[in-house]
């Protein structure tokens, strides 16, 4: 059985991640792909919690690992289908509490066209 490759890009989504490697991690999104997060809506108000395009997620993650040197995710689980991850995993920062994230992907042509995370 062929391996889902919307699986292969949650994989290669958290090796970007947890290596802070921005550039391959902007790569995996398409250029006017959405972002949705509660962090971002307590961080930046004005957003509502959302922004669009890759430079505006460029400005955001490079703020969080300048910010936060630490962060990295510890994936749990993975459920793929042809149009969207779901991702469980744990967000780790020295001096805070882990934190259990869910965050769903959703895939166009091989690029993440949207992302949104939840967390209590």
């Amino acid at each position: 059985m062929n391996a889902n490759p919307n699986k292969e890009i949650a994989q290669q989504w958290f090796r970007a991640f947890n290596e802070h490697n921005l550039e391959n991690l902007l790569n995996l999104y398409k250029e006017d792909a959405q972002h949705f997060s509660p962090k971002l809506k307590v961080r930046h108000p004005e957003t509502r919690g959302l922004i669009k395009g890759r430079e505006a997620l460029r400005a955001w993650w490079k703020d969080s690992f300048e910010r936060l040197p630490s962060l990295s995710y510890e994936p749990i689980e993975f459920t793929a289908d042809e149009t969207r991850v779901f991702m469980e995993y744990i967000r780790h920062v020295n001096g805070e509490d882990d934190l259990s994230v869910g965050e769903v992907l959703e895939i166009e042509g091989g690029l993440i066209s949207s992302s949104r995370v939840y967390h209590g």
